[in-house]
């Protein structure tokens, strides 16, 4: 007697012996972002980057290896209850292979251990908290973004000794960012000495009392004296010069920001500090696109979130590329190490943290500016191996 063949057998040999196939299942990604709330012009910026840089990636039919990818998007609020929840629902309910966010450090914390709940890969964009690659990761979690130590470690490469004195605000991602900068001046060996630390309410319009407190504290110190201000969103470097600190003798030193605010400093040419993107000093393919198809779009160029969002869309292509099953451990396995490509660059996730190893830049305001987005001139790429980024976490 003949064996009868199992009907799956049978029905996979039927559509081969027909040229036809089973269409394979889509691939799924979401992106939780705090659209709306005090991050919301970063969180649009991330959507807009991540969705050019999946253009640019796969092209009009926005497939992989013949599978369409399809992104969910979120929106968290900046709640990390919230972020929390758009998680697991994306994971269990929408089913997706991999997840990109989110915009807040405090929601981007709570959605680790979700990560690690349902076995999912999770790509950090562009929150910087340290802990999130440091001592709260997981073996799902990897960061395209830059972290707190990337920035601090940049600005502290620029200070080689004199006084420095800080102003950020009051909430966890301006504690995370003075006590990685304070850690990054002793890893690069500065001799800069940390006078004051000045923390104010996210919320502060008024900035007299506290800058004076920083003045003063800095005045009769060793030169150089240096005010750095780390502060998300609307900048007070406007109203901090307007107090004049050059009469004491002390210079700013801005963070990098986004393009509308960087505008508002033409009045301080001369200044500089260190920012993780400038749409004019990468010098790749990607980057050339980004700023071409942006300005034509927008008519305007691509910001640093924008950058951030187009590097996340390309980590999550690779990813996919090399584990397409979606299986999240897999997945993972195949990220560590993973070099991909970005507007900054090449970038490398580091397999002891997972966090993407990158460029930094040292940038001066120009004193003569072409157009409205001519903004900064570049001193200096500082390479990722200039920035000894310790390992925090515990394997």
């Amino acid at each position: 007697m003949k064996r009868i063949k199992p009907m799956a057998a049978v029905l996979l040999a039927t559509f081969a012996a027909g040229g036809n196939a089973v269409a394979a299942p889509d691939l799924k990604v979401a992106l939780i972002a705090g659209k709306t709330g005090p991050l919301e012009a970063y969180a649009k910026e991330t959507e807009t980057g991540f969705m050019m840089g999946l253009e640019y990636l796969l092209g009009p039919k926005m497939a992989i290896n013949g599978r369409k990818l399809t992104v969910i998007v979120k929106d968290d609020q900046g709640k990390p209850d919230l972020g929390r929840t758009l998680l697991a629902e994306a994971y269990g309910d929408d089913q997706v292979d991999i997840a990109v966010g989110t915009t807040s450090s405090g929601s981007a914390l709570a959605m680790l251990p979700v990560a690690k709940e349902y076995k999912k890969v999770l790509v950090v964009e562009p929150a910087v908290a340290d802990e999130i690659t440091g001592a709260k990761r997981n073996k799902y979690i990897f960061r395209s973004g830059r972290s707190s130590m990337q920035d601090a470690l940049a600005a502290a490469s620029t200070l080689k000794n004199g006084s420095v004195a800080f102003l950020a605000q009051d909430y966890a991602f301006g504690r995370d960012a003075i006590k990685a900068g304070k850690q990054a001046l002793q890893t690069t060996g500065s001799k800069a000495s940390v006078v004051h630390e000045e923390y104010a309410p996210a919320a502060t319009t008024d900035f007299t009392a506290p800058t004076q407190r920083l003045f003063d504290a800095l005045k009769d110190k060793p030169q150089p004296r240096v005010l750095a201000i780390v502060w998300a969103g609307p900048n007070p470097m406007n109203k901090i010069a307007d107090m004049k600190p050059e009469r004491y003798g002390i210079s700013l030193a801005p963070g990098g920001n986004i393009l509308p605010i960087m505008k508002t400093w033409k009045a301080y040419a001369g200044t500089e500090g260190t920012t993780h993107y400038y749409y004019g000093f990468p010098k790749n393919k990607m980057n050339d696109w980004l700023v071409a198809e942006h300005m034509k779009r927008f008519k305007a160029p691509p910001d640093m979130f924008t950058a951030g969002g187009m590097a996340a869309a390309s980590a999550v292509v690779a990813a996919l590329q090399k584990a397409p099953s979606g299986n999240g451990d897999q997945m993972a396995a195949a990220m560590e190490g993973m070099t991909f490509d970005t507007p900054k660059g090449a970038m490398t996730f580091r397999k002891e943290d997972h966090q993407a190893l990158q460029s930094m830049y040292h940038f001066r305001i120009k004193k003569i500016q072409q157009n409205e987005w001519d903004l900064l001139e570049l001193v200096r790429e500082i390479p990722a191996g200039d920035l000894p980024l310790p390992v925090t976490n515990k394997r």
